[in-house]
């Protein structure tokens, strides 16, 4: 590879590949879904700019040769200008069992988180319910390599593998959730195997379907003596954003965001104040 002034690498053009993974963008941004989109965000606020449109266009020719997603780890090969294929690796935390049950009881606690995610959708509370526990979803921060001589950081093979990760999430947002530890089908069964908040409490009002007949000499006692009753806890107020949750969201984006996630701030504001 030619040298320049100052020993930096001059650009090359690099090997045309056939049958690479091509992004299915063709201009502008990529992501199209709020995970993918709150991903790439992330990217372009801790990666040079340059490096990430470089990046684009490998991704949008198809020099990615393959990727290989596992728990807190990505691995990749990209053909660049050499004809070995560099390698690239991109590592994230991965949440151990501990963590995961924890966070599969917060959201198994949540009746429309869990509803969607059992349904195939990554409702985008998601996020704060990670958040509250102390155990972000989307990383603030990648450990990256490529065996590349590019001194920059990140080069354009890790960048256009980023992009094509992000696109990955947009066809499977589950694949965010795999990366941190839990695949797919281990936490949908886990959910499907967790009972309902009010299917763990007793209601004390119960009275069981006994034939007429058999209650005859104390179809008129309670079922519960006076002194056990309790006042049931009030149900929590709606939140300000539910109308947003139930409606089929808009195809309307502002600067490749979702109006939804515009939209869901706004509501919270106008919310009663706690």
């Amino acid at each position: 590879m030619p040298v320049g002034k100052g020993g930096w690498f001059e650009a090359s053009a690099p090997i045309r590949v056939e049958g690479g993974i091509q992004a299915r963008s063709r201009r502008g941004s990529i992501g199209e879904r709020w995970w993918s989109r709150r991903f790439i965000d992330i990217l372009e606020g801790i990666c040079d700019s340059g490096r990430l449109t470089r990046g684009r266009a490998y991704a949008r020719k198809g020099q990615v040769l393959e990727i290989d997603l596992s728990s807190g780890l990505v691995n990749a090969r990209v053909q660049g200008s050499r004809p070995q294929p560099y390698r690239v690796s991109v590592r994230i935390a991965a949440y151990g069992e501990r963590d995961w049950a924890g966070i599969q009881e917060a959201l198994a606690g949540q009746a429309l988180y869990r509803a969607k995610l059992l349904a195939g959708e990554m409702p985008s509370e998601i996020v704060e319910v990670f958040d509250s526990l102390g155990l972000p979803l989307f990383p603030s921060e990648l450990d990256m390599e490529c065996s590349c001589p590019d001194w920059g950081f990140p080069c354009k093979h890790l960048s256009a593998v980023l992009y094509l990760l992000a696109e990955a999430f947009d066809e499977d947002p589950f694949l965010v959730l795999a990366w941190r530890g839990r695949a797919k089908d281990d936490l949908l069964d886990a959910l499907r195997g967790m009972p309902l908040d009010d299917e763990e409490t007793p209601d004390p009002l119960h009275v069981d379907d006994v034939p007429f007949g058999d209650r005859l000499n104390d179809f008129y006692s309670a079922p519960v003596p006076l002194s056990r009753l309790r006042p049931r806890p009030g149900h929590p107020s709606a939140p300000p954003e539910l109308l947003l949750r139930a409606l089929e969201p808009p195809p309307i984006k502002v600067r490749h965001i979702p109006l939804l996630d515009i939209l869901r701030p706004a509501y919270r504001e106008l919310g009663p104040r706690p």
